[in-house]
């Protein structure tokens, strides 16, 4: 903690304040001077809640608790009963012809709810100009615990998208420049269930009809609202490392943007309570018309 403090000349009063905006250049930077900071801090002790390290996942790309690519039904931070979580993310991911650059912030009240709001902006390397949309969400536990309880923990979710700007997807043929998806999320770990380490399954059926997660607008002229399922399995090799696989069923609405579903490959250290870092390969499918999107994809979230 005397290195963080040392580096960044904050007292640790203010150090809540300091994370999220640290954390959006830290990815634009490569990383570089931000990353050792975080690391000094990962050996400091935690005064995070009371569940379990890990057991809040991470931050997907719409901002809610889950993995990489969808919401989880557990919520974010380690907050438990009576405890209050804050959990703030920056993400990039890249792909052959784009790249998207996420921040996003939530809170867990009581593990109960759990409210967050993420902006994307995806870079049109090849096409030139850039989408971007504003995620507002909200994720309400209904029942369970993802540890003890035999069926895992459930979840319903909310997310409301907005386009910063609709000009692309309405001449692609979208009905809409913002949109409202809903979900239901099971989440359960499964203890000693693959060669004596802990495996978490992850299952979410969303309503939506959203383009490319709304980055291309929402509906068009092929359809509009449908059910989607998305799914994850992760292995627990240490208690801090998991490794998995996640899948996103997708719609596909517009005629002249064909859109496949989405599937990565995925890592995940949580250093303490406070800091984790997710890394993943990417299979996007096409999008807007480019076809065979891969990539990379790094995330790295704080919580308190």
């Amino acid at each position: 903690m005397m290195l963080f403090q040392s580096v960044c000349s904050l007292h640790r009063s203010t150090f809540r304040h300091f994370l999220p905006g640290c954390l959006a250049p830290c990815l634009a930077l490569r990383l570089a001077p931000c990353l050792a900071v975080y690391l000094a801090l990962a050996a400091a002790p935690s005064f995070a809640g009371s569940r379990i390290v890990g057991t809040g996942g991470v931050s997907a790309i719409e901002g809610a608790a889950g993995g990489g690519l969808s919401p989880w039904a557990v919520l974010s931070s380690t907050a438990s009963e009576q405890e209050i979580g804050v959990t703030a993310a920056a993400t990039r991911a890249w792909v052959d012809d784009y790249r998207l650059t996420v921040t996003s912030a939530s809170v867990n009240i009581y593990d109960r709810v759990e409210v967050s709001a993420a902006r994307q902006t995806l870079d049109l390397e090849t096409l030139g100009g850039e989408l971007g949309q504003d995620i507002y969400g909200a994720k309400v536990r209904l029942f369970g615990d993802v540890l003890y309880h035999p069926w895992g923990i459930w979840s319903a979710g909310v997310q409301h998208k907005r386009l910063v700007d609709g000009t692309i997807p309405t001449a692609l043929g979208a009905d809409e420049t913002r949109g409202t998806d809903v979900y239901l999320s099971a989440s359960k770990l499964l203890f000693s269930a693959v060669a004596g380490r802990n495996v978490l399954l992850n299952a979410t059926l969303r309503n939506t009809d959203a383009n490319q997660g709304g980055l291309l607008g929402f509906g068009g002229d092929q359809g509009s609202r449908s059910w989607v399922a998305e799914g994850s399995v992760g292995v627990f090799i240490t208690p801090q490392w998991v490794v998995g696989a996640e899948y996103r069923q997708k719609p596909d609405n517009l005629s002249v943007a064909k859109e496949d579903d989405w599937q990565s490959l995925y890592t995940a250290y949580f250093f303490n309570k406070h800091l984790s870092l997710t890394g993943a390969w990417l299979d996007l499918g096409d999008i807007a018309g480019l076809p065979s999107q891969h990539g990379g994809y790094l995330s790295l979230q704080a919580a308190f």
